[in-house]
């Protein structure tokens, strides 16, 4: 609280010093900032590499991870196969068109992806999107032009 230093009364002035709130919310605004891209990145999986485009989809899609080390995860938490089955049938009968994209890492083999694409398609979910990365010489490339 500030004192009127005009000589008058000699009474307290209700006026708040925002300078410390205002320091305050850029330092936890910069927190924020920086740890925004930290926390979206979730499950570690190495991804292949493709040229294909990717897809459109009008809502928040599910995303199933499969590491190399064989574990699943639904939306960046660990879950059983058989676990991944019945919630996503519950996800099906909730919201039969919601999609699901499949981050699975290149070291997979592939009869583990093929086996979660099947407790994918077994739930009744038939939108099924796989994860990628874009090739490295086609960054920078338009669509159906190689670059040198």
């Amino acid at each position: 609280m500030a004192f009127d230093s005009r000589g008058g009364s000699g009474g307290s002035i209700a006026q708040i010093n925002v300078t410390p709130l205002v320091d305050v919310m850029l330092v936890l605004l910069v927190i924020f900032m920086v740890t925004a891209p930290i926390i979206q990145q979730g499950v570690s999986v190495d991804l292949p590499k493709t040229r294909a485009a990717g897809l459109n989809s009008q809502e928040d899609p599910l995303v199933v991870g499969l590491t190399k080390d064989g574990n699943v995860y639904l939306n960046d938490n660990r879950i059983a196969l058989d676990d991944l089955r019945a919630k996503l049938v519950a996800i099906g009968r909730e919201s039969p068109e919601r999609a699901v994209l499949l981050r699975a890492d290149r070291s997979v083999p592939y009869g583990e992806v093929v086996g979660v694409i099947a407790a994918i398609k077994e739930a009744g979910i038939n939108k099924l999107g796989m994860v990628t990365e874009p090739a490295p010489d086609t960054v920078s490339a338009r669509p159906g032009e190689r670059r040198r």
